[in-house]
């Protein structure tokens, strides 16, 4: 075998294993977005469960008496702020 044929066959071996990384790659790059757009899916659905659980809140107070008002207004204020700091937090990470 030539000395062509040798740089030849190597160069081609070189090459299909760079294909066959990049194609593994590919599949961990698919994976990964799966796992990541699963993840964005439950995050939301758990953003959109406080947000529920606010309105619910803000719904309460409504029809709150004076007697409990302002517990039912800190209450309230609490369910708020935790669904707006979990919603900044998966703002941030976007």
């Amino acid at each position: 075998m030539s000395t062509r044929d040798i740089y030849i066959q190597k160069m081609k071996l070189q090459l299909d294993e760079l294909a066959i990384t990049m194609d593994e790659i590919e599949v961990k790059a698919h994976k990964a977005r799966n796992e990541i757009h699963e993840k964005y899916l439950a995050e939301m659905s758990a953003l959109r469960e406080q947000s529920q659980i606010a309105l619910d809140k803000l719904n309460e107070l409504k029809t709150s008496g004076e007697e409990s008002w302002n517990d039912m207004v800190a209450n309230t204020e609490k369910v708020r702020d935790a669904f707006a700091k979990s919603f900044e937090h998966f703002k941030s990470q976007l």
